[in-house]
């Protein structure tokens, strides 16, 4: 087949840089264009300076509408109004990274209508989509802690999560709590219990256990670290630890990214890479999942590229065989 033809949007932000550094080496796909109105006309490698010497694409302020495939990483609630005032052909596939159609109540826009990309969620579904809405970072990590528990009926009381991301996670643009200054030797959280990526989170666990009427209580955290996420999740559950792992490592049986790791987990065991991995203990009758992800790739740019090789048919794993910065 020929070269799938892709088109990014919003390209000077973090995730953008993330999907041009993985496209020049996807096997499957090419960069048709890379859209930025602050920098048309500029090198892309003058902003993303880790791609010097990768390539010689400039930004440009001007789309091709009869690409492939088109990425927005254009920030919560731009994508909407970047595609009522830009038309592409409907030929062309969109991959949404921001949360504008995440929700059962927004994913049906000009008559597209966008499926929830979550592929261990359901793989088959998103095979067969022309229309995506990428899940959010912290929900990626917490949905794939809580699927399992879910599809089983035994999310039946309250669950409480802790996690921490990096300074990525916040964007480019400064803010009093993303300067140097701020973050180094700090700690903190933000929006506590309200964070925005809830909605997607309890709309995944209802798909599977559609009684589920407990609260998720979620605790966000800011790290003095660059990228990852670590989530730490408890709730009741009466069987073992031993069932709890047998369940897990089933429902991911087919998974391509995520694992259940049988010894304790740590944030660089999945930086720079588009895994998940889980780990499980027990104690007295509660169950702790620590889940783990880097929130630019399998929590954004990674997931994205995922999700485009099941819409075009390629191996999920296309360009994505990533190893972590462990040392």
């Amino acid at each position: 087949m020929e070269k799938i033809e892709v088109g990014i949007i919003g390209g000077a932000g973090y995730t953008a840089g993330e999907l041009v550094r993985l496209l020049i080496s996807h096997p499957k796909a090419t960069i048709n264009f890379v859209f930025s109105t602050s920098n048309a006309g500029n090198k892309i490698s003058h902003i993303h300076q880790d791609l010097v010497g990768s390539l010689d694409l400039k930004f440009t302020d001007t789309v091709n509408p009869d690409v492939d495939v088109l990425f927005l990483c254009l920030g919560h609630g731009n994508s909407v109004k970047f595609l009522e005032n830009n038309t592409f052909s409907d030929k062309t596939k969109i991959i949404d990274l921001g949360n504008d159609f995440r929700l059962e109540k927004d994913k049906v826009f000009d008559d597209k209508n966008f499926v929830y990309g979550l592929p261990e969620l359901q793989k088959e579904v998103v095979k067969s989509a022309n229309y995506i809405a990428n899940p959010g970072c912290f929900a990626t990590a917490i949905q794939l802690g809580l699927l399992p528990l879910a599809e089983k009926n035994l999310l039946n009381s309250d669950v409480h999560i802790n996690a921490v991301t990096g300074a990525t996670g916040a964007g480019t643009s400064l803010s009093a709590t993303t300067h140097y200054t701020w973050r180094d030797n700090n700690f903190s959280y933000y929006k506590p219990f309200t964070h925005q990526h809830l909605g997607e989170i309890n709309q995944s666990v209802k798909q599977l256990q559609n009684d589920f009427s407990s609260e998720i209580l979620f605790m966000p955290n800011r790290g003095n670290f660059s990228r990852g996420i670590f989530a730490t999740l408890y709730t009741d559950f009466e069987g073992t630890v031993e069932e709890a792992i047998s369940m897990y490592k089933d429902f991911y049986k087919d998974a391509k990214f995520t694992f259940v790791s049988d010894a304790t987990i740590h944030l660089k065991q999945v930086v720079n890479t588009n895994k998940c991995i889980i780990h499980l203990h027990k104690h007295n009758n509660k169950l702790l999942i620590t889940s783990v992800i880097d929130n630019l790739l399998k929590g954004a740019s990674g997931q994205a590229i995922q999700n485009m090789n099941l819409m075009f048919g390629l191996e999920e794993t296309e360009g994505l065989q990533l190893k972590g910065t462990y040392f």
